[in-house]
């Protein structure tokens, strides 16, 4: 797993790379809490590179959206495809999450 943080135009960006699951969630940890420090009123998570997540990977998506709600903040998720985009759909986050997005269909 890859990942990497940038900010811009008031616009903080997640973009994770390969897999996100318990093997790999304490590695990216602090750059999730560090959003959430932080207070960005937008965050996007784009996970076109993601290649594999599991329940621990989705727990760490779930954890940030919510904690960015707490203060006021929009947690947008895109690129998503194959085996994660599965994951989402089947727990239904596509409708839970605001902004869910597939691969190709457009940004948040």
């Amino acid at each position: 797993m890859d990942f990497s943080t940038s900010s811009a135009e008031g616009v903080a960006t997640l973009r994770i790379v390969g897999e996100l699951d318990a093997v790999t969630i304490p590695d990216i940890r602090p750059a999730i809490d560090a959003l959430v420090a932080e207070r960005h009123p937008r965050i996007v998570v784009d996970l076109s590179g993601l290649r594999l997540i599991d329940s621990s990977g989705v727990g760490a998506v779930v954890f940030l959206y919510k904690k960015a709600k707490e203060y006021g903040g929009v947690v947008t998720v895109q690129g998503l495809r194959d085996q994660p985009l599965s994951i989402f759909k089947l727990l239904r986050l596509d409708r839970v999450l605001s902004g869910v997005r597939a691969h190709g269909l457009g940004g948040g």
